[in-house]
């Protein structure tokens, strides 16, 4: 620990904490040893005595010479609070980015070298020119790449998106051609080896592109704190994430500063690891399992919080396939929580009044999605069928880059006639990626075998 944060400590706690040379550094504390742990804490209320002892003894007369100017080490009571004190401030999360750089940067060289399927977990058939944008990717950037899901959504021509952790950039060179010569993609991500990686490569895919400008721009710098890198507000379509906001400590902040960046009518795609459970602190402080994509993720209960508190629609789940780990030292240290990689959508929409029903028809023409489109786990939308939706799903497709592809009319409003009417049933929505992942464990797709990278979509 170093001299300035003991001072801070000594004006937190109060002038009876003694200069660290006379105390000696605390457990935990040196350059080398791990951080402190809750484990290693005595329990609230217990260890070196209960909280009414502890009070009385902040009173009693050794401590009270604590302000005298003599050996105050040995005189010093170092109570349980100041233990928890030293473990509160501690920089969990400059160790946690430090240790996933190390991880993503020096450690990881392919996916192959991954020691869970968190990250190498397929979700889909991909469609066709998806798969062969995928085979202009050049080869080591694919070979870096660490992705959980496909984080590639539908309608994307002239679109600006920014891809939130990007890595070594092989989703980003995908998106680069989808988009098209006047959409753009920017990439953003923490560690530098990744980044240089990726803008290594610009030159190559433009050529192979045919584009005259480069349409896609990588940066380093942290997801939670776009501002920093120069991102405007409500500057984008489309925000993108593969498997990087578990990484983040600070979950919220990342997810405050995409919807700050989207435009109105903007979505968030994003591939994601979530956990059963609560995460008990042996799993939170793990350093393999950070790395590996399961020690930050976010009880999946927790997503509709945090959307609903930053002003995102609720989330709306696309896809989800159970985690494995192939080490047994790690497995005895997740025990009964289970892990989930999913796909979520939150939009960003307009403040207008109230929404309404409506039956909506798609008119087709997405590319890769000319007779249907899989919008989530919930909805498909089939050529010329007209389907009742929610309020939530109407203002979604009228407010959203999605418009001009839906015929969209309130419920009861006369339609033209077409190939019958699916009414709005009140069967239960999928919004749980663990029961998703359970009905579809047992009839997983098989990815063709030209996509780069293999099947880790």
């Amino acid at each position: 620990m170093s001299r300035l944060r003991w001072k801070l400590l000594q004006a937190a706690a109060g002038s009876c904490i003694p200069p660290r040379e006379e105390l000696g550094a605390p457990p935990g504390a040196g350059s080398g040893s791990p951080p402190l742990r809750r484990a290693d804490l005595p329990a609230p209320g217990r260890g070196l005595g209960s909280a009414r002892p502890r009070r009385a003894a902040r009173r009693s007369a050794p401590v009270r010479q604590c302000r005298g100017r003599g050996d105050r080490a040995q005189r010093f009571r170092l109570s349980a609070s100041f233990f928890l004190l030293l473990a509160m401030a501690a920089p969990r999360d400059a160790e946690i980015r430090k240790d996933v750089q190390n991880y993503y940067g020096q450690v990881l060289k392919k996916s192959a070298d991954l020691q869970t399927s968190a990250c190498v977990t397929a979700a889909r058939l991909v469609p066709k020119h998806i798969r062969e944008a995928l085979t202009n990717v050049h080869e080591e950037v694919a070979l870096r790449y660490y992705g959980c899901g496909l984080v590639i959504p539908e309608c994307l021509e002239n679109c600006w998106i920014l891809d939130l952790g990007s890595g070594s950039g092989r989703d980003c060179y995908v998106l680069s051609q989808l988009v098209g010569e006047t959409g753009h993609v920017t990439g953003i991500d923490m560690t530098e080896n990744q980044v240089e990686v990726a803008k290594k490569y610009i030159e190559y895919h433009m050529e192979k592109y045919g584009f005259q400008t480069p349409n896609v721009t990588f940066l380093h710098g942290y997801i939670e704190n776009l501002e920093e890198t120069g991102i405007k507000n409500e500057s984008y379509d489309i925000v993108i994430s593969n498997c990087v906001i578990n990484l983040v400590p600070d979950k919220q902040a990342v997810l405050q500063e995409a919807y700050r960046v989207l435009k109105h009518g903007g979505e968030l795609y994003f591939s994601d690891v979530y956990a059963s459970l609560e995460l008990p602190e042996e799993i939170r402080t793990h350093r393999i399992l950070w790395g590996e994509c399961l020690g930050g993720a976010l009880y999946w209960k927790d997503l509709a919080i945090l959307a609903q508190k930053i002003g995102f629609c609720t989330p709306r789940l696309v896809t989800a396939n159970l985690i494995t780990v192939q080490n047994e030292e790690l497995e005895r240290v997740i025990g009964d929580c289970r892990f989930v990689s999913a796909t979520f959508r939150l939009f960003k929409l307009p403040k207008t009044g109230p929404a309404e029903r409506c039956q909506v028809t798609y008119n087709g023409g997405i590319i890769g999605h000319e007779k249907e489109l899989i919008f989530d786990a919930n909805f498909t939308f089939k050529e010329g069928e007209v389907v009742e939706v929610d309020e939530e799903t109407a203002a979604i497709l009228k407010n959203s880059r999605f418009a001009h592809n839906f015929l969209i009319r309130p419920v009861g409003e006369k339609l033209p006639a077409r190939s019958g009417c699916s009414a709005l049933e009140s069967k239960d929505i999928i919004t749980d990626p663990f029961k998703l992942a359970g009905e579809s464990d047992n009839a997983k797709p098989r990815c063709p075998s030209d996509v780069a990278g293999g099947c880790c979509l």
